[in-house]
């Protein structure tokens, strides 16, 4: 853990959050300014700072973290199968958009405003 990281301090319970998993490795919790209807942020419990950081030995742990994506997804409202989905996003490092210094995953799904098929008849 690190005393000066947003995300150790709502893994450790220090900031509130509306969380809606935890186990052992992994603590996942709905964004606080969602850029859709589901949008839920993982993260490792132990402090990584970027995926810049990791390196052969994180494969497993990478590898349950990428396999908690579709169960977090569908247990959060998102449409199983081909005519639903998600998306997973990983930003890394200032240029390529990651805010916090904490390695997370971004779980974004729910129906897509611009979908003409999900649009009501006129």
């Amino acid at each position: 853990m690190s005393d000066n990281c947003l995300f150790c301090k709502i893994v450790e319970g220090q900031i509130p959050s509306k969380k809606v998993y935890e186990d052992d490795e992994f603590f996942a919790f709905q964004d606080i300014n969602p850029a859709a209807p589901v949008h839920l942020l993982v993260v490792p419990k132990h402090h990584v700072t970027s995926l810049q950081e990791i390196s052969e030995q994180d494969a497993a742990w990478l590898g349950r973290l990428m396999t908690l994506a579709p169960r977090l997804a569908q247990e959060n409202g998102c449409t199983p199968g081909p005519e639903g989905g998600f998306r997973v996003v990983i930003n890394t490092g200032a240029e390529g958009g990651q805010e916090v210094g904490h390695l997370h995953m971004h779980i974004i799904g729910g129906p897509r405003p611009w979908d003409k098929r999900a649009a009501p008849a006129a």
